[in-house]
């Protein structure tokens, strides 16, 4: 049994090397920023859903690509201050409260 599951796995094996620990590791080295990028996130993609926005109109209001807007949405940006004030100021709400 054992050597049948081995010759499984040695014959289903991926070509190219997992990286999975490199990114676990990345993950736990940002972990500070990821937490409040993925909560800005949140808070927008409920204001977009509220008002109907897509992520195109969205970044026509942000002055951006559609796809660097999905990349904020998806909560892994590590946005400057200038971005944070231009997602709030294209949504009409304050994302940062000091």
């Amino acid at each position: 049994m054992k050597q049948k599951t081995q010759e499984f796995l040695n014959a289903n094996q991926s070509s190219t090397p997992s990286k999975w620990r490199e990114e676990a590791e990345w993950r736990r080295a940002n972990a500070s920023w990821l937490r409040h990028s993925q909560m800005i996130a949140v808070k927008a993609l409920m204001k977009m859903k509220q008002e109907n926005m897509t992520q195109k109109a969205l970044a026509e209001r942000m002055n951006c690509t559609q796809q660097y807007v999905s990349k904020i949405l998806k909560g892994s940006e590590n946005m400057s201050l200038d971005i944070l004030t231009k997602l709030e100021e294209a949504l009409g709400i304050n994302l940062i409260l000091i």
